[in-house]
């Protein structure tokens, strides 16, 4: 049985990966900063909560992430920890640079040290590419970074590249686009967007305030990125993959789609406010994932129209206490 270690194991991608390799037979460990204190409400969520092990390590402590490693001997270690939104970054810079870029050198010099054969996989992030226009990013695109999360993110990547050919390491960076679900906590637009919908179909009168409706995204489902990120971590040589369905559309799409799926015109009920827009925004991010299609056989099965069915049936289905 093959010891995954899942750092970051209550965000979205964390649990759905926990249910995903549990599924494949393995052992799942998780962390976090107090594992004692943290509630895990996504794997409640999924069922698994019982099923994972889970253990404190802070990110940004390297005797905290060596000690972890060194007790829990895993054979994969996923790191998906570290602050998640990029709008967040704007208000604290430091906070991200620290728990994504540190964090990743702590997780990386850690498995130098052990000298056991890790796999090592490290959740990287379209933002690099920054604005995309109507290129279509791959794996060799220039980064562009335009918020403080996507230089830590690129200086993340960089680390990975450095020692995956300065000290061998198996060390890989998925390059996801956005991917979503109705594990997103609120603070994300899409999910601020569907909750919004959802509660106004259900009678609510507020009004959803939103920023910039013309930015646009490549959206696709999260359980299917997560075997994407176990896929890259199967193979003999470690590589850097983009993982994305391909499909761009703007957030006035997503949001149009959503207010549709319960029968509504979105612009009786969206405000623009001008509070919400962020100091430097990606206009366009297109994405070419045909390399992790050709190499790793991964093709999405689920694109923008599903995202949004999905996430507003979810979202209703909570409102008003329907078992799914």
């Amino acid at each position: 049985m093959k010891r995954a270690l899942i750092c970051g194991i209550g965000g979205q991608d964390g649990a759905y990966l926990a249910k995903f390799l549990l599924e494949k037979g393995y052992e799942v460990v998780g962390t976090s900063r107090d594992a004692m204190a943290t509630p895990f409400t996504n794997l409640t969520k999924l069922g698994i909560r019982e099923q994972v092990r889970t253990v404190s390590m802070a990110i940004n402590d390297f005797r905290s992430v060596f000690s972890a490693l060194k007790n829990e001997e895993p054979d994969e270690v996923y790191n998906l920890a570290g602050q998640s939104s990029v709008g967040l970054s704007f208000d604290q810079p430091v906070e991200t640079m620290e728990s994504i870029a540190i964090g990743t050198l702590n997780m990386l010099e850690a498995i130098r040290f052990i000298e056991r054969p890790i796999h090592f996989y490290n959740a990287g992030s379209s933002e690099c590419f920054g604005d995309t226009g109507n290129e279509k990013a791959h794996e060799n695109t220039p980064f562009h970074p335009r918020s403080p999360y996507a230089v830590a993110k690129v200086s993340a990547h960089g680390l990975v590249v450095n020692y995956r050919e300065s000290y061998g390491l198996f060390a890989c960076t998925g390059i996801l686009f956005n991917h979503e679900s109705s594990l997103r906590p609120e603070r994300f637009v899409t999910q601020k967007i569907i909750k919004a919908a959802a509660r106004i179909a259900n009678g609510s009168k507020e009004k959803l305030a939103l920023g910039n409706l013309d930015i646009h995204r490549d959206w696709g489902w999260a359980p299917e990125y997560v075997e994407a990120m176990w896929l890259l971590m199967q193979r003999d040589i470690a590589e850097d993959f983009v993982i994305a369905t391909g499909r761009t559309v703007s957030l006035q799409y997503f949001v149009g789609r959503a207010f549709e799926h319960f029968g509504l015109d979105w612009q009786c009920y969206v405000e623009s406010e001008a509070a919400l827009l962020r100091p430097s925004d990606i206009q366009y991010g297109r994405a070419d994932a045909s390399k992790a299609g050709k190499i790793l056989n991964w093709h999405h099965k689920t694109d923008v129209d599903g995202v949004v069915e999905k996430m507003c049936d979810a979202a209703f289905n909570e409102l008003t206490g329907v078992s799914a």
